[in-house]
């Protein structure tokens, strides 16, 4: 009696995340038909290429930068990497939908969100958008692996119909039915607490959502200058693009190189910069600086070396500070030592 009651129980919980399944299945399956079937997104250097935007999440993420950082360096390990990352998203998507092999998948979905998570969970212009697709996704995730799946599943029809498999000790744990766990509310207290816990310190970490001052580091632009150096015909710095939208570049439209009193000794202005010799920028990752229309265009995520040439600047040892002009107005200073 008790085990038809623990039954019953299990298909009304895995019938009541339909929906559930349904939605987050097609959220991760829809990144495999946005980038392959409505639009090829895997080719380098075509608009929209998935890898620029893997970029974006490159400088401020948790914990796996080095890995980011690793792919957006080596282009073809890159777009190998987006495309088996496709298909594992749209593999998990499917067979989410369709209730197959339901607690396996949701260790997928799982996985897939902690990546969004960690990745890119500071973006988000207008609100916490990928913080809060990266944790509602994991704890998404976690109940369909409680739950498993119900009526309208393939799992269940495989259980309806006793098929051999479905009488193995492995199938619950990758299927659907009864979760062979002993203690079921230690389960998933343990696993909530877990999730709550990390949902709490990255909203913290990321945005400064539980205590101290807000922040949010996809809404105005910032630059930073490294690496000054320069001899007598090159002044050569790095720049770095870390925050501000993901959609948006930064657009220089002024490059000043300052003497201590603050004149300027050398202006490059916005039609100068437009027509920026693309052989004076060399670019670290996939996203690139580059000249564009009206200005010198800095997405973010791009880092690069960028020389100006100073062969008209008389007194080189007058020298002192380099300033970047954003179109939005920003300023970006540092001293050259």
């Amino acid at each position: 009696m008790k085990h038809t009651l623990n039954s019953q129980s299990s298909d009304l919980a895995g019938l009541y995340t339909l929906s559930l399944r349904m939605v987050i299945g097609w959220t991760y399956f829809s990144a495999f038909w946005r980038r392959l079937v409505l639009e090829n997104k895997l080719i380098p250097d075509e608009k929209g290429y998935i890898g620029e935007k893997f970029n974006h999440f490159l400088p401020n993420a948790l914990g796996i930068k080095p890995i980011i950082e690793y792919l957006v360096t080596h282009p073809d390990a890159l777009q190998r990497s987006m495309m088996i990352f496709t298909i594992i998203e749209a593999i998990v998507g499917l067979f989410i939908i369709l209730g197959l092999f339901t607690r396996l998948m949701s260790i997928g979905i799982f996985s897939l969100a902690l990546g969004i998570l960690l990745g890119s969970g500071w973006l988000g212009t207008t609100c916490v958008d990928e913080w809060q697709i990266g944790v509602l996704g994991i704890a998404g995730g976690f109940v369909l692996f409680l739950t498993g799946s119900s009526n309208y599943s393939i799992d269940h029809y495989f259980l309806q119909k006793n098929k051999p498999f479905t009488r193995t000790k492995w199938f619950p744990w990758v299927g659907s039915g009864m979760l062979p766990v002993s203690n079921m509310k230690t389960f998933v207290l343990t696993g909530s607490v877990l999730i709550f816990g990390l949902t709490l310190y990255t909203n913290q970490y990321f945005h400064g959502g539980v205590w101290g001052t807000l922040h949010n580091k996809s809404v105005k632009p910032k630059v930073e200058i490294s690496n000054i150096s320069h001899n007598n015909s090159d002044l050569t710095f790095e720049v770095y693009r870390t925050e501000g939208a993901d959609v948006y570049g930064s657009f220089l439209i002024g490059i000043h190189i300052l003497d201590k009193n603050g004149n300027i000794l050398k202006e490059l202005n916005p039609q100068e910069l437009s027509g920026f010799s693309k052989e004076k920028i060399r670019n670290h990752y996939v996203a690139k600086v580059k000249p564009g229309k009206h200005s010198l265009i800095i997405p973010l995520g791009a880092k690069a070396d960028v020389s100006i040439n100073i062969d008209d600047i008389i007194q080189k040892n007058e020298i002192h500070m380099l300033k970047l002009i954003d179109i939005s107005g920003i300023e970006w200073t540092k001293q050259i030592r």
